[in-house]
């Protein structure tokens, strides 16, 4: 494609190193957005179900595994800008079920929650502190959606030092448009979009790699 060849010339594009020590953050698979029933929601069962696979190994790895959620407190929503913007997200109130993190992501008891008031999962939060605390040099990032609080948590990611893999089916939008160009535009700048299948063998490789002998 013509466009490919702009960003190839432009120097974009390229492979980055993948480290040894490697998490899973999954962003805002709470029901508030995996359940249709809520408007703020979408079916993102298949993205939900390809994350839980990674999960799950990088539990059997002893890899962090750590999920987001936004959650309001009722006196913040009349105040926060993004919330005039995107008025359906007001709805996320702390304690209710829509920010309760989706059971079907296989989330366990040990698995920190951070929770977010914006976009970016780095935004006021103690993330870059966690991963960094636990070695984490290589950051997989999963969730919802593509287009905004997932692009937004691997911009920050990069620039808070981490190296960023995006597997896109473990990534849902709301619509086919945004996630394609996003996923498109992460490639090109911020992560290497890849899949689930891929993670798991290199979740594999690096296990077997760190094992005694």
């Amino acid at each position: 494609m013509l466009q490919d060849a702009v960003y190839q010339r432009a120097g974009f594009g390229h492979s980055v190193p993948r480290g040894r020590r490697p998490a899973i953050l999954v962003v805002d698979f709470s029901y508030g957005f995996t359940d249709p029933h809520y408007p703020t929601a979408s079916d993102m069962s298949g993205p939900v179900a390809a994350t839980r696979s990674l999960t799950d190994a990088a539990r059997r790895a002893g890899f962090p595994v750590l999920y987001t959620t936004i959650a309001y407190e009722p006196g913040e929503v009349a105040w926060l800008p993004w919330l005039r913007k995107a008025t359906g997200m007001a709805a996320l109130i702390a304690g209710t079920r829509l920010v309760a993190i989706d059971a079907a992501t296989g989330i366990t008891p040990q698995d920190p929650v951070i929770v977010k008031k914006g976009a970016s999962a780095f935004f006021g939060t103690a993330l870059a502190a966690i991963l960094t605390g636990a070695g984490v040099d290589t950051l997989v990032v999963a969730g919802a959606t593509t287009s905004g609080c997932v692009r937004a948590t691997v911009v920050d990611a990069v620039q808070s030092g981490f190296t960023v893999l995006v597997p896109r089916d473990c990534c849902a939008d709301r619509a086919e448009a945004p996630h394609a160009a996003n996923l498109y535009d992460m490639q090109q700048k911020y992560a290497d979009v890849t899949d689930a299948a891929d993670i798991l063998r290199w979740f594999e490789a690096v296990a077997a790699s760190s094992a005694p002998p």
